[in-house]
């Protein structure tokens, strides 16, 4: 392969954040005893024996055509090549029988970084002529897909049982009271969506692209996100079994799934006997806590929908959320919703530092200009907005399928990010999907009105 040197702005970081995103990774793994990785914490995906193979297979798969890599092992290249989402109720029936073990995936793992590290190493240093090894494009995708996964694995570990993962931590009884609710008024304005193309020292994934401005007319919005104490009025009102609050779709799922409260929520047992109402536990990462009223709800898109009918509101779109999130009064609009400054702990609950929620008004120096709080970090939050295309969408030729296979009409953008969402992908452009059934994932809400 002819080479040449390395283009100047390729950053020099980038085999440093890829070793730093694999440490995230493996940190994960350690917190699972070996019985554990055989297991199947969400019926919708994979076991974790997939997820400690399928990170290297991605990388391998991804660099191994563009860096001339001979593969070590193409059965478990293919084997831990993609991870599933099944819409439609179908579930994974294979066994752990099926799986390799753990010690096999392990040597996989290690003989595909040695020899990925010694190639791009020497790509470092000779140049190449491949642009987007040039460029770092690959790069990017390799360290930011592990860090999604990072966060893939986190939710997956929440919904272990406790006696099934290594604790890392307590977790923490926040029992400050709610924050009053409050309406803010956002005129209209510019929402700018996406991303120009081409720009210097940027990434993004292929549903980035493509520059969009779009006239918001004026709205109000929910200063915080809607917490536990807030849904748990609806609970109360019998919200869970109305079905005007529902759509016919939603309601056919929470009926067949028997879903009767947010899945983070359990009932604490006591209180069926001695209270005239049910009192709610909170299920966090490494133990139970009583319902933190002060911390956002996590919920599906057909929750969150049904609350905000009850409630005379909607969810936003993904533009009315950029503009609450990033416009200001003066028709500028901001790089995060504080300012300019990059994400630090102060602005928001995010970048692996909790496993759990905060209260939605624990950190008012991320509020957006028109002050509006907790817009990044501490929960993904639904829009309206069905996961599609910018105008002039073009797929990845080296990973056609990141978006297009969503763009299916039924999954629903998420902006924001959540306690474990990296502050790499805390850019503005960064676009979140998931299905409106699932109940897993860190998802909150807030709600909007005209």
């Amino acid at each position: 392969m002819a080479t040449s040197r390395l283009a100047p702005h390729l950053d020099p970081t980038l085999l440093f954040r890829i070793g730093e995103a694999r440490a995230r990774t493996d940190a994960l793994f350690q917190m699972l005893p070996a019985s554990s990785f055989y297991d199947r914490p969400v019926p919708e995906r994979h076991r974790l024996i997939f997820y400690l193979g399928h990170l290297e297979a991605f990388d391998s798969n991804l660099f191994a055509p563009v860096l001339g890599l001979k593969s070590h092992d193409p059965k478990f290249d293919k084997l831990f090549a993609f991870g599933i989402d099944p819409v439609g109720g179908g579930l994974p029936t294979d066994v752990p029988a099926d799986w390799p073990s753990i010690g096999q995936v392990e040597r996989y793992n290690r003989r595909v970084r040695t020899a990925l590290d010694d190639a791009l190493h020497a790509a470092e240093e000779a140049g190449s002529s491949v642009p987007e090894i040039a460029d770092g494009t690959l790069l990017h995708v390799a360290i930011e897909h592990r860090l999604m996964h990072a966060e893939t694995l986190a939710y997956l570990l929440h919904n272990l049982p406790f006696d099934r993962k290594i604790p890392q931590a307590e977790t923490f009884a926040d029992m400050r009271p709610a924050p009053v609710p409050e309406q803010i008024m956002i005129p209209a304005g510019v929402a700018t969506l996406g991303q120009p193309r081409n720009l210097p020292h940027t990434f993004g994934w292929d549903n980035e692209f493509g520059l969009h401005q779009i006239h918001v007319p004026s709205f109000s919005v929910g200063a915080f996100p809607v917490t536990n104490h807030e849904y748990l009025k609806f609970v109360r009102a019998g919200g869970y079994d109305d079905p005007g609050y529902w759509t016919p779709e939603d309601w056919e799922w929470k009926q067949r799934s028997r879903l009767a409260r947010p899945h983070f929520w359990t009932p604490r047992l006591n209180s069926l006997l001695t209270e005239p109402e049910t009192q709610w536990d909170y299920r966090g990462m490494f133990g139970t806590i009583p319902l933190p009223p002060s911390c956002p709800v996590y919920v599906t898109h057909a929750e969150a929908s049904a609350f905000a009918r009850w409630s005379g509101k909607r969810l936003p779109t993904e533009a009315q959320w950029h503009r609450a999130a990033y416009g200001a009064p003066d028709g500028t609009e901001r790089t995060y919703p504080w300012g300019e400054a990059p994400p630090d702990w102060t602005r928001g609950n995010f970048h692996h530092e909790r496993w759990d929620t905060t209260a939605v008004d624990a950190h008012p120096s991320g509020a957006s200009a028109f002050g509006v709080f907790d817009l990044v970090g501490n929960g993904w939050e639904w829009t309206s907005t069905d996961f599609g295309p910018l105008p002039g969408f073009e797929a990845f030729a080296f990973y056609p399928g990141y978006s297009a296979n969503f763009f299916d009409g039924q999954h629903f953008v998420m902006k924001g990010g959540s306690p474990r969402t990296d502050a790499s992908m805390l850019r503005r452009s960064f676009r979140n999907w998931f299905q409106p059934h699932y109940p897993h994932v860190y998802a909150t809400f807030r709600c909007v009105e005209d």
